[in-house]
């Protein structure tokens, strides 16, 4: 018996053995060699393995731990064997996979901790099954889907729920508040659906903690919502869309510790019952709408080591009060609109790190206190009213660990005091655009200093202060530009950190030779030197600054030639030398430089025909090459620069025509050519630059007429066509109503209104015909000749009206043309597999939409008319002879149809579905880029549809919807079955609801007016969606607030309009915040516009497809240059 008990054991020893090593097996990495050389095949005891844990008793495996070992692989289902298993912890590695099935059978399992690894696919169903189970640990992976139901079937012991940091979508299931012994639920940053709080969560007594951050919830706080919930200590619900206001009750949280509410939209006063939990250690309000005070009865959280209110709408003072919470650490107040003084209380907060006061109206002078707080590491003051100088204090006192101190944009003055430049720990030292005078102090003891940025104060001196710089081996940004300095650059320049990467000292009255050492800072990005005395020529050395975005060495008294070694500079975005002495040519190698955005090299001595090389720069944005001694013609070529703004060849002489593919350049704002030697005519082609603003074509040699075409040209604010050889009248409408005769001095034979001050236009006339002839010639010719028109005219009129009046619109197929092919309805019922709901694309207001493929392959989508729903004939009939008659690259592309008794319309498929799919998916974002995309497209369809047609066509239900997208992400313009076709100018009385609520413009309610002013409001409230992510009738919008006006109140207010744009568009870590900011504030005002309540006020799609492009060009030019 004895030797039959230790051959079973000798079983299960080698039964654990293979168990294991099968699972090692599977590692494909184990960097450390851990597993590699701690587990064998030998006698040894797994137990004594490394990650192995065993029972005591019966040497059973209960614990694996192979937390941070870094092995990488996939989990070996064999693991499901270890049925005794009672904790598996494989935290922290790379493994990859699912997790297999087989772990269903682990059905001891109390503990499963798979975080920080990269697992894919779906929750696994089998968690439901696991009766035992108390922790579960799935955060930062790749899980994907929803959560599953099966996971509340049996896990009433459950106390962690830890699923953070996926790519779960679905909503959070209302069934985890089933979880009655629940005490950690963390489910941040996952790709949920948007939808409410999971308020069941708030009813599970034992819940501790609840992370919820980044799950794109959208609702308010229960009101109720600490009633049942007292051993609440973490409450993390920040980077939401949560609004409304904090209840009251959040004072029954008595053991709340972390309350973390930031970046939302949270609005009203901070609650003063805050100030009742004694026991909070950290609270986040910032980044949401808070309004009035600070409550002073925040002095009461004598246990807060964070306090976080910035950005939000915060005014009054300081609460003294703030002094009592001596344990403060980080104090964040920023970017509000507080006033008054700092409080000496605060000089009560002995530890604090961080003190962050910025963007706000505080003012009187900076207390003493602030610079003897030791422990202070971020001192934030910028961008107040802060005056006088800083303060005195005892040398004993030092900063020693003071690593950032920002005191810009306040009102000081006076010198800076040692205490600043001794502490040694300072990384970032910003005092710009103040009134500090003296000498600049040596800074060489900031040995870590990393940014140094005094511009704009009185500094005096010369600037030996760079040569104490040297010692800075971090140094990275040093701007001291706007100073009365005085001096020259010293060669040691060439000794400073070699991290440099901004140099900025324009206006700093500088003078001598550029240094060719400073070639030696090879990791600058920036070089401005702008308005100073300097002279020499430009090193050629600084071509080895490869890095280099921005050179500014405009406005000195440079002289020689522009070194051809600068175009080794292949990430140069600006380049401005103008205001120099400059000579030679420019060279042509300039035109490698495709980085290159704004080129200035005016008002030199440069002496050149144009370089052909120019013209390749196609995303030039700015040129200017005025007043030098530039000759020759212009190449046909200059219609490559697209996206041009600037163009400015002034005061040169070039010569011959003006190039008719300048209009090519549809960007242009600025254009001119005055002062050269231009010759022939006025191309009309100018008057196709939509956007130009001003045109100077003065002083040079043009003849015959100025084009009628100018006339188009909205914008134009400024035309100067003076001192040239022009003739005729001057045009008399457009711009041209603004324009005074300062416009066309000193030209051959010009004549129009006397406002002009030209002759007057006297019509050319014949010889004289008697009067008896004349009366004859009326008579029996020109007046038979007029009856005739009118009767016609009348005839006419009569038809319009009986058609209009007409029930029975005309028959479809008469519509339809030769263009079309008519599908048989068999074929639709084939290449749709009789309609399949598997084929089911969408269900609308008069039918069904199916994909289908014909029967030559041709994918299409099938829109199948509900004969049974009034008014489904008639919008068939009405989209029939819309798409009949229009043709636009942006408008759905009708490809046949089917007109029997079963009304179809056979269209273009559209891969990518509509716009509001795209908008709210789960799985897929669109970016910045794209929307804007959007939004030109369906501007450029409602622009052909009101502007570029024989007659205006008033779409009438313009929402995301009615626009889809193709495989190239194009949009295009779709349902046209509320469409109206009008006459120019003309309005419709509508006594039927037209649209869809929300998008709908005021004037269809209130007046039932048809127009195209009326699509125009619907492309605004479009435009508002497509970077908001709010529809109309989104449930935070009543009669009180609606989505209109929530924009345009950020409008209004200064740094809060990224709190309205969708949270995955705008974020203030993105290295492109700033130029996303400026394109979703220029669109959100274009918007407005269209949505002035007065239809007669709105703009038309002409000027809103020109505005768009302009913001395109923009932000594609600011995002790269930023």
């Amino acid at each position: 018996m004895a030797s039959e008990g230790v051959s079973k054991q000798r079983k299960k020893k080698r039964a654990l053995h293979g168990l294991l090593l099968a699972f090692k097996a599977t590692i494909t990495s184990d960097p450390y060699g851990i597993l590699a050389n701690n587990w064998s095949a030998n006698n040894t005891s797994v137990c004594y393995w490394i990650g192995v844990s065993c029972g005591i008793k019966h040497q059973r495996v209960t614990a694996l731990n192979f937390s941070g070992f870094d092995l990488g692989g996939a989990v070996a289902p064999h693991l499901g064997n270890l049925t005794f298993l009672r904790s598996l912890d494989i935290s922290f590695n790379n493994f990859t996979g699912i997790l297999p099935d087989e772990l269903s059978n682990l059905r001891r399992l109390k503990e499963i901790n798979v975080g920080f690894n990269s697992f894919t696919g779906e929750i696994p169903f089998w968690f439901g099954i696991l009766q035992e189970l108390q922790h579960i640990y799935l955060n930062n992976n790749t899980f994907t889907g929803s959560i599953t139901p099966s996971l509340f079937n049996s896990t009433s012991k459950l106390l962690t729920l830890d699923m953070g940091y996926n790519f779960l979508g679905g909503n959070i299931p209302r069934e985890i508040g089933n979880f009655s012994s629940l005490e950690t639920l963390n489910l941040e940053f996952n790709q949920f659906t948007i939808g409410s709080l999971p308020d069941g969560i708030f009813k599970v007594s034992s819940i501790r903690t609840i992370n919820l951050r980044g799950c794109r919830l959208s609702d308010m706080l229960p009101s109720d919502m600490c009633n049942s919930i007292p051993k609440l200590k973490t409450l993390h619900l920040s980077k939401n869309q949560l609004f409304g206001q904090i209840p009251p009750n959040i004072y029954k949280c008595r053991d709340l510790e972390d309350l973390r509410l930031s970046y939302n939209y949270f609005n009203g006063n901070i609650p003063s019952e805050i100030g009742s939990l004694v026991n909070l250690k950290k609270l986040y309000l910032g980044e949401n709408s808070f309004g009035g005070g600070i409550p002073k009865q925040l002095g009461n959280l004598t246990s807060l080591n964070t306090l976080f209110l910035s950005r939000n709408n915060l005014r009054g003072g300081i609460p003294k009060q703030l002094g009592n919470i001596t344990s403060l650490n980080y104090l964040h107040l920023d970017n509000n609109k507080l006033t008054g003084e700092l409080p000496e209380e605060l000089s009560n907060l002995a530890y604090l790190e961080i003190f962050s006061v910025n963007n706000n109206s505080l003012s009187s002078s900076i207390p003493s206190f602030m610079f003897n707080i030791s422990t202070l590491k971020d001192l934030s003051l910028q961008t107040n009213l802060f005056s006088g100088s800083l303060p005195y204090i005892n040398t004993g006192h030092s900063l020693f660990n003071l690593e950032m101190l920002y005191l810009d944009e306040n009102r000081l003055s006076g010198v800076i005091p040692s205490y600043i430049t001794n502490a040694s720990k300072l990384a970032h030292l910003q005092i710009a655009i103040n009134s500090f005078s003296g000498y600049v102090p040596n800074f060489g003891n900031l040995r870590l200093l990393e940014t140094l940025q005094i511009w704009k104060n009185n500094f005096t001196g010369d600037l030996g202060f760079l040569s104490s710089l040297t010692n800075c081996r971090y140094l990275k940004s040093l701007g001291f530009s706007r100073n009365p300095l005085k001096g020259i650059l010293p060669t040691s320049i060439g000794n400073l950190s070699t991290s440099l990467q901004l140099f900025e000292a324009g206006k700093c009255n500088i003078m001598g030779a550029i240094p060719s050492e400073i070639g030696n800072l090879s990791s600058l990005l920036y070089l401005s030197l702008y308005s100073n005395q300097l002279t020499g020529f430009i090193p050629a050395l600084l071509g080895k600054l490869t890095q280099l975005q921005g050179i500014f060495l405009n406005d000195n008294r440079l002289q020689g030639y522009i070194p051809p070694d600068l175009c080794q500079m292949s990430n140069l975005v600006e380049l401005k030398f103008s205001g120099n002495m400059l000579i030679g040519a420019i060279p042509n190698c300039l035109g490698q430089l495709t980085a290159l955005r704004l080129l200035y090299l005016g008002s030199n001595n440069l002496n050149s025909t144009m370089p052909s090389n120019l013209w390749n720069l196609i995303d030039l944005l700015e040129l200017n090459l005025s007043s030098n001694y530039l000759s020759g013609k212009i190449s046909s070529e200059i219609g490559s620069l697209k996206v041009i703004n600037i163009l400015d060849l002034s005061w040169n002489q070039f010569s011959g025509d003006i190039s008719n593919s300048i209009s090519s350049s549809q960007s242009i704002e600025f254009l001119s050519l005055a002062h050269n030697k231009f010759e022939s005519s006025i191309p009309t082609s100018l008057g196709n630059i939509i956007n130009l603003r001003s045109l100077d074509l003065s002083n040079n040699n043009l003849c015959g007429v100025i084009p009628k075409s100018l006339e188009g040209l909205r914008y134009l604010q400024y035309f100067n066509v003076s001192y040239n050889k022009l003739e005729g009248e001057i045009p008399t409408k457009g711009p041209f109503v603004n324009f005074t005769d300062q416009s066309f001095f000193q030209n051959s034979a010009l004549c129009g209104a006397s406002r002009f001050h030209v002759a007057l236009c006297v019509q050319t006339r014949t010889r004289t015909i008697p009067k008896n002839v004349s009366l004859l010639l009326v008579k029996y010719i020109l007046l038979p000749i007029i009856l005739t028109i009118i009767l016609v005219i009348i005839i006419l009129v009569l038809i319009r009206k009986r058609r209009k009046q007409s029930k029975v619109p005309p028959p479809a197929d008469i519509l339809l043309g030769v263009a079309w092919r008519t599908i048989s309805y068999q074929e639709l019922v084939r290449g749709t597999s009789a309609f399949s709901e598997t084929n089911l694309l969408g269900r609308g207001g008069f039918g069904s939409v199916f994909r289908g493929t014909l029967s030559d392959g041709l994918n299409v989508a099938i829109k199948v008319f509900n004969l049974q729903l009034e008014r489904a004939s008639k919008s068939f009939d009405t989209e029939s002879e819309i798409l009949s008659s229009v043709r636009h690259r942006n408008l759905v592309r009708i490809i046949g149809c089917c007109n029997t008794e079963f009304k179809s319309l056979i269209l273009a498929y559209m891969p990518n579905g509509s716009l509001e799919k795209l908008l709210y998916s789960e799985s897929y974002c669109l970016d910045m880029l794209q929307r804007v995309k959007i939004a030109i497209d369906v501007a450029l369809a409602l622009e052909y549809l009101h502007h570029g047609h024989t007659f205006p066509v008033v779409h009438c239900d313009i929402k995301p919807r009615n626009v889809l997208l193709d495989e190239d992400m194009t949009a295009h313009v779709a349902d046209f079955g509320l469409s109206k076709l009008f006459d120019e100018g003309e309005v419709v009385i509508q006594t039927n609801t037209l649209a869809t609520i929300g998008y709908t413009a005021p004037e269809y309610g209130s007046e039932g007016k048809v127009s195209t002013n009326g699509d125009i409001y619907s492309y605004g409230i479009l435009l508002l969606e497509i970077f908001t992510m709010k529809k109309p009738t989104d449930d935070m919008f009543s009669e009180e607030m609606n989505l209109k006006d929530w924009v345009g109140d950020a409008l209004l207010q200064e740094n809060v309009v990224n709190e309205v744009v969708a949270p995955s568009l705008l974020t203030r870590e993105d290295q492109h915040f700033s130029a996303k900011e400026e394109c979703v504030s220029s669109v959100f005002g274009l918007a407005m516009e269209c949505l002035a309540f007065s239809p007669e006020e709105r703009i038309n799609m002409i000027q809103i497809v020109a505005a768009l492009q302009k913001i395109k060009t923009r932000f594609l030019a600011s995002h790269i240059m930023r």
